[in-house]
């Protein structure tokens, strides 16, 4: 609860896990395509790397995916300090590639919306657990998929008749 200035107790309304874990997948989503469509081993290549040499595209993009990954960690109410870290990961990652061919070099392999996606999921498992397995198979299998399959709601109980 918070208390501000003297006034009223307000609740800040705690996440559900079905948003969180909507946050979960999408973040998924990002850094496989960002920066794992084609996996060499350790190593990944995304849109984010294959874009880094198209002027204007490339920082357009990163900024973009970074946004979207700031927006789903706010709607899932991560931590300050794992907003803060994602922040700094997607400044750095927009801001290399804007440095003509070595900046462009490092950003293609610079895995910055990973790092921030799993920043999230950390945040997110901590609090609520990971989403089920099917929807994170799903999320890998399809990552341009924007209305994927919903997460499964847990069951409702309902009481003997």
């Amino acid at each position: 609860m918070f208390q501000g200035g003297g006034g009223p107790e307000i609740a800040m309304a705690e996440t559900s896990p079905h948003t969180a874990h909507r946050a979960w997948l999408s973040a998924e989503r990002i850094k496989i395509a960002s920066d794992r469509l084609i996996a060499l081993g350790p190593f990944g290549i995304g849109l984010d790397g294959a874009l880094a040499f198209v002027p204007v595209a490339g920082g357009v993009y990163s900024l973009a995916a970074g946004l979207w990954l700031l927006t789903e960690a706010v709607r899932a109410q991560a931590a300050p300090w794992t907003l803060a870290r994602m922040a700094a990961y997607v400044l750095f990652n927009t801001a290399s590639a804007e440095i003509p061919i070595v900046g462009q070099t490092f950003d293609f392999f610079f895995r910055g919306h990973l790092m921030a996606a799993n920043a999230l999921q950390k945040d997110i498992a901590r609090r609520h657990g990971a989403p089920h397995e099917a929807a994170i198979a799903d999320a890998r299998r399809r990552p341009f998929a924007l209305l994927a399959a919903p997460v499964p709601a847990p069951a409702a109980t309902s009481a003997p008749s």
